[in-house]
């Protein structure tokens, strides 16, 4: 058994609290484990300029790990550096994955990801939980008569993979990815098409079957996370 008692295809216990603050128009707070995410859609009248006049949204994010979210301080600048910039921008491609964007007309969605508590798989968590805030900000605008139909193509959702020990695990804690030598990050559309997978061996090379199991077990927690989702929207 693992660290927590978990199965190896058993994700940590995750859950997903809408409207969680007032003023957004999609806010939510996922907890996968002890890893605490919370997400915000902001709406906005306008679009980047390079998309002015073609009728046409853009859905984009950013992420950052707040002081006082690990065991060490990280700045408020954060943020700036190299890998929350790449977070950010692996959220808003996944989250265009899921959106039409004519569909959403000359708009943007920002969503903010802020990680509160930090114990592993913060990106794939702020994914899934950026997915629920989203849709929330698209019911929003149809509710307000902006747009007739909702842009949102299926559900969004990520979650880690990787091998401990020779073992392929999902949902990887900290204590497990740090010691793990494979890491994957696997981002998939409720249809069953992958957005974007993340993997390299931390130490030798794999083989190919183990690759094929690893995506496996992936599916299978995205498909449960998907119907988390849908718990959580329809409630």
């Amino acid at each position: 058994m693992r660290l927590e008692n978990r199965a190896p295809d058993a994700l940590r216990p995750v859950r997903i609290q809408r409207q969680f603050t007032k003023y957004a128009a999609g806010s939510v707070l996922v907890t996968f484990g002890d890893t605490q995410v919370l997400c915000t859609a902001t709406l906005e009248d306008r679009t980047p300029p390079w998309l002015a006049g073609k009728g046409s949204g853009w859905v984009t994010a950013e992420y950052a790990m707040l002081p006082g979210c690990s065991n060490e301080r990280i700045g408020r600048n954060h943020y700036q550096k190299g890998r929350a910039m790449e977070i950010s921008r692996l959220i808003g491609r996944s989250l265009r994955c899921a959106v039409d964007m004519a569909a959403l007309g000359e708009r943007q969605i920002t969503v903010d990801c802020d990680v509160i508590q930090a114990d592993g798989g913060t990106r794939t968590a702020a994914i899934t939980g950026a997915f629920v805030a989203l849709s929330d900000a698209c019911a929003k605008l149809q509710a307000d008569g902006a747009i007739s139909r909702s842009p949102l193509l299926g559900e969004c959702a990520a979650v880690s993979v990787g091998l401990v020990d020779g073992e392929a695990l999902l949902d990887l804690c900290y204590e497990e990815d740090v010691r793990a030598e494979v890491d994957m990050n696997v981002v998939m559309r409720s249809d069953g098409n992958l957005i974007e997978v993340q993997g390299c061996a931390e130490g030798d090379a794999f083989p190919r079957k183990q690759l094929d199991a690893m995506l496996d077990l992936a599916e299978a927690g995205c498909g449960e996370l998907f119907r988390l989702q849908r718990e959580a929207l329809a409630s």
